[in-house]
């Protein structure tokens, strides 16, 4: 885990898929309405903060927003599907290509929720040790 960076994600529903997104991912979704550029308010299932706390409660979760950016509209690669019925000689090949939507998460709001505090005992023992660690070097 690097400093300084933020490692909340979370899970979102759309399209009947669920895709896992963390600020500043591209993803590619079933296509959504919405001009290029425009900005889109995804609800999330589940969304875990850095610090490890997991928010699944329907009430918390109800406050909570996922911010995205379309960035373009474009097809998915061409599937092809075959067809075929056994002693019929009944054969058909068709091709098949998906509209998907780009888009770019912008963020992750928590709706309001704060953070957990440290306990004061969690606290007292840090500085302790920083004042400890301070008279040893000096």
């Amino acid at each position: 885990m690097l400093k300084g960076r933020s490692q909340v994600y979370a899970v979102i529903r759309t399209g009947g898929k669920q895709y896992k997104v963390k600020v500043g991912d591209l993803i590619d979704v079933e296509k959504l309405g919405g001009d290029d550029g425009a900005s889109l308010e995804l609800e999330p299932l589940l969304v875990v903060d850095d610090d490890g706390n997991v928010t699944s409660a329907v009430a918390d979760l109800a406050k909570a927003k996922v911010t995205a950016s379309v960035v373009d509209h474009h097809r998915g690669t061409k599937i092809r599907v075959f067809t075929y019925k056994n002693k019929t000689r009944q054969r058909r090949t068709i091709g098949h290509r998906q509209s998907l939507t780009r888009l770019k998460v912008e963020a992750i709001d928590l709706g309001g929720r704060k953070r957990a505090a440290r306990s004061s005992a969690k606290a007292r023992t840090e500085q302790q040790d920083k004042q400890n660690q301070q008279e040893q070097e000096g």
